[in-house]
């Protein structure tokens, strides 16, 4: 019974291990280089809101760090639910560049005027 139990528990720790492995590879990182035009983005009525309810709306995205010292967005994405572009479309729709990928005006309109590009 005894040698049961522990059988049982290293079948179990081994299942559980290869899961969590198996969900982090599922996940990719991409930087992304954007602009602020202020030096309080995080901390902004309009854009820090925005990061903190918006950015986790983009389809796929699981998870992001902005640095606004260097102006980049780290973002930690599903590939099975969205592409490196469709983040970029969404970023651009808030109001930020997002690499090659301009702001749109919706977006810009939509930030506070020491936010807007």
């Amino acid at each position: 019974m005894k040698n049961l139990l522990k059988k049982s528990l290293v079948l179990i720790t081994m299942f559980l291990t290869s899961n969590v492995a198996l969900a982090q590879k599922s996940n990719q990182k991409v930087v992304i280089k954007t602009t602020l035009n202020c030096d309080h983005c995080k901390e902004c009525e309009t854009c820090g809101l925005k990061f903190k309810t918006e950015m986790l709306k983009i389809k796929g995205v699981k998870m992001y760090e902005l640095d606004d010292k260097a102006m980049t967005f780290t973002i930690y994405y599903n590939p099975k639910k969205t592409n490196l572009q469709a983040i970029k479309e969404g970023i651009s729709k808030l109001g930020f560049d997002a690499d090659e990928v301009k702001a749109t005006a919706e977006g810009i309109a939509s930030l506070d005027e020491c936010c807007k590009i």
